[in-house]
């Protein structure tokens, strides 16, 4: 019962979303180090967007669909966002310098710093919640 709360649904979205944060942090620093690299192509990791459809895909009241036979499709199909894992994507579109690479150290340290800022956030934000938690059970 507990298990299936608000509460631990948060918690497990927060945790998820702070590895993917962690993955992201090694990308960035990765493209950082290759910033000099000959031919070297930039990674990006691909998570928030892909949660949030997932998130949304989830309708307490679907649009009802009379499925008359057991291989008919449902018109409401949630996707569980459980599922949901980061993907690294490689950039190959783009090219900054005349030896291939497409790293910029300036949009890489942005980055860097709004992961960090992100991943901070999310970490108070966990124990906060846990802070409640404690007060409701003392």
């Amino acid at each position: 019962m507990f298990l299936d709360s608000g509460f631990m649904r948060t918690q497990d979205i927060l945790q998820r979303t702070m590895s993917a944060s962690l993955l992201r942090q090694e990308v960035i620093a990765d493209n950082i180090a290759n910033a000099d690299t000959p031919h070297f192509k930039r990674s990006d990791i691909a998570f928030e967007s892909e949660l949030w459809r997932a998130l949304k895909s989830y309708d307490p009241h679907p649009f009802p669909a009379a499925l008359t036979h057991k291989r008919h499709i449902s018109f409401y199909r949630p996707k569980d966002y459980r599922q949901v894992k980061p993907v690294v994507h490689l950039d190959y579109t783009t090219s900054y310098r005349n030896d291939g690479n497409n790293v910029d150290i300036e949009k890489e340290m942005v980055d860097a710093k709004e992961n960090t800022l992100r991943y901070m956030a999310m970490a108070q934000r966990i124990s906060d919640n846990f802070r409640l938690l404690s007060i409701v059970i003392r």
